[in-house]
């Protein structure tokens, strides 16, 4: 599975986004988006996944294959 640029350089504007991928199982993508009182919650449409975290919000194109989109306290999960 392929990291979406948008990921990749949302983490490059802001150091507290943490965003790693792992190749075991099929692969995942899992992206931090550090310490927040906000919940957050993904969205997927179409071919697009939203994210929203209080008064942030971040769209990216979901990967080719993935299976699976969540979140979960702040991390959202990418997988195969």
């Amino acid at each position: 599975m392929e990291m979406p640029p948008e990921l990749e350089d949302v983490a490059g504007r802001d150091e507290q986004i943490l965003v790693t991928e792992r190749d075991h199982d099929g692969g995942e993508i899992a992206v931090d988006f550090g310490p927040t009182d906000a919940d957050a919650t993904v969205d997927v449409v179409g071919d697009t996944a939203i994210v929203v975290i209080g008064d942030r919000q971040f769209e990216f194109p979901v990967p080719e294959g993935a299976s699976d989109v969540t979140v979960n306290a702040g991390v959202l999960t990418i997988r195969d």
